[in-house]
C-alpha cells in the first residue's frame, strides 16, 4: 500500500511541478508503477504473502467467533 501512496504522491507532485519534483522524469515514475505492478501481480504471490494476509483475516474472524460463543454460554 506504501507503494501506491507513494506513487500517487509523485504523480501529484510532478503533474503540479511543485519544487525539485518539476525536474523529475516521468520515466522514474512510470518506472515505478511497473515496479508497483509486477510486485503485486506475481512477487507476492510468489511469496505466499496474499495467501499470508487472508489466512490472518480469517484467523481474526474466527478468534473473535469463539470469544463470542463462549461469552453467551456464561
Amino acid at each position: 500500500m506504501f507503494l501506491i501512496i507513494l506513487i500517487v504522491a509523485l504523480v501529484g507532485l510532478r503533474y503540479f511541478e511543485v519544487w525539485r519534483f518539476a525536474e523529475l522524469s516521468w520515466w522514474y515514475i512510470v518506472g515505478l508503477m511497473v515496479f508497483a505492478f509486477v510486485w503485486f501481480e506475481f512477487i507476492e504471490k510468489a511469496l505466499g504473502l496474499d495467501k499470508k494476509k487472508q489466512h490472518n483475516v480469517d484467523e481474526q474472524r474466527r478468534k473473535e467467533r469463539v470469544k463470542k460463543a463462549f461469552d453467551k454460554k456464561r
